[in-house]
């Protein structure tokens, strides 16, 4: 059974809540980027003011500041569940598989086959598909253009014993639908392919255990978990030591250095801290085992979150799912749905309807989001786009009902 979710304590966790300029603004754009926690702000400020200098030298300063690098890549390992030296940091998600793309390049062969979706966000798309310039075949595993969701059956259908690869998301950012990640994995590997998983929209609603999913990649930014602006990327030693090193030769042998052949940004690694700091301080707070394993940890705080959301998001769907100007984008229950609530609507321009909420202190997005082969899908017209709204475990009831009651007004 949960503990009762302690939301004044948690929105006291976050500067943004006290900041007078924020006074009356309400964030419903968090798919695009979260309030940052007080705990990796503290972490970014002490970095910059104490520690900011090359890193991993045999003085105070220098030494103290690769220390804190070190922490946040164990620390990170410890609430994904993987081998520290599986866990790897780029600048955003869209470099990390840009990086990895180039390694498979040099791996697979011309006639191997490739599998994508047109549900994802084009990061897990887009440096995939460039691959068929040098003869790899892109087969594309497509949503029901009624639903926007992914049938497992339809993938079985492509595997093959020419499939090498299969991309997907864990969660859409539009749809909203979180895909059964440990079915997917076991019929991919049963074919004989590997399994990379964008893991974006899903890590903001609670840390996912990721040997638990099953998956051989899986990437991830922070600045939508409450941390610095940074790229996680989850990949199995197996695949590191068999792809070729992307790095700087004399990196080669370096597990963590491979894949991220862009120096690290200091700082923001080393506030990962914070965030993880963030994670752990609200295990602490509503649990009473401060010193349980990491990843238990992790597994209860995602409950923690997912339980919060959940029970906010039926007053949301029912009345976008109802009113007779708006199309509810994903299904209309909270089964296997993340807060993100995106939909098409009539008589106004998702951008006009965006200013009007923005004037009344309401921030949502609009737009395609990157998932433009997915608005192309459902039949939308991907210059207007659709408008999204997506909360987190921080929102509030009292939001909720005010954006539902702004709506109202508006449409």
């Amino acid at each position: 059974m949960q503990p009762p979710f302690d939301l004044p304590f948690i929105r006291s966790q976050f500067p943004a809540f006290s900041e007078p300029t924020l006074k009356g603004f309400a964030h419903f754009e968090n798919a695009g980027g979260s309030y940052a926690s007080g705990q990796t702000i503290e972490h970014l400020r002490r970095f910059y003011v104490e520690t900011k200098l090359q890193p991993y030298y045999d003085f105070a300063p220098s030494r103290r500041g690769g220390e804190l690098m070190d922490a946040a890549r164990e620390r990170m390992a410890g609430w994904l569940n993987v081998g520290v030296n599986e866990v790897h940091f780029g600048p955003s998600t869209s470099q990390n598989n840009y990086v990895l793309a180039q390694a498979l390049r040099g791996w697979l062969k011309p006639g191997d086959e490739f599998i994508v979706t047109n549900q994802d966000h084009e990061a897990n798309v887009g440096a995939w598909r460039r691959l068929e310039a040098d003869g790899i075949v892109i087969r594309e595993w497509q949503v029901d253009p009624a639903t926007g969701e992914l049938d497992p059956d339809d993938l079985e259908a492509l595997l093959n014993d020419k499939t090498r690869v299969v991309a997907f998301t864990h969660c859409s950012n539009l749809v909203g639908s979180v895909n059964p990640v440990r079915q997917l994995t076991d019929k991919i590997h049963a074919a004989g392919a590997i399994a990379i998983v964008d893991g974006v929209s899903f890590a903001p609603h609670g840390p996912p255990d990721l040997e638990a999913l099953g998956v051989d990649v899986y990437t991830f930014s922070t600045y939508k978990v409450y941390g610095p602006h940074l790229g996680v990327m989850f990949l199995r030693q197996t695949l590191n030591e068999a792809w070729p090193n992307q790095g700087h030769f004399f990196n080669a042998k370096k597990a963590t250095a491979r894949f991220t052949p862009a120096g690290p940004d200091h700082a923001q690694v080393a506030a990962i801290n914070g965030m993880i700091d963030y994670l752990e301080l609200v295990h602490d707070h509503h649990f009473d085992e401060a010193d349980a394993a990491l990843a238990e940890k992790s597994r209860r705080v995602h409950d923690l979150f997912q339980q919060q959301e959940r029970n906010l998001l039926p007053p949301l769907l029912d009345f976008i799912a109802a009113h007779p100007k708006t199309r509810l984008i994903g299904r209309a229950d909270t089964n296997n749905r993340a807060p993100t609530v995106a939909f098409a609507i009539e008589g106004q321009t998702p951008a006009e309807l965006g200013s009007k909420l923005g004037e009344q202190g309401i921030g949502v997005g609009v737009g395609d989001f990157y998932a433009y082969r997915l608005v192309e899908a459902l039949g939308i017209d991907n210059a207007t786009g659709v408008v999204r709204t997506s909360y987190v475990h921080y929102t509030s009831p009292e939001e909720i009902n005010r954006l539902i009651e702004t709506l109202d007004q508006l449409l």
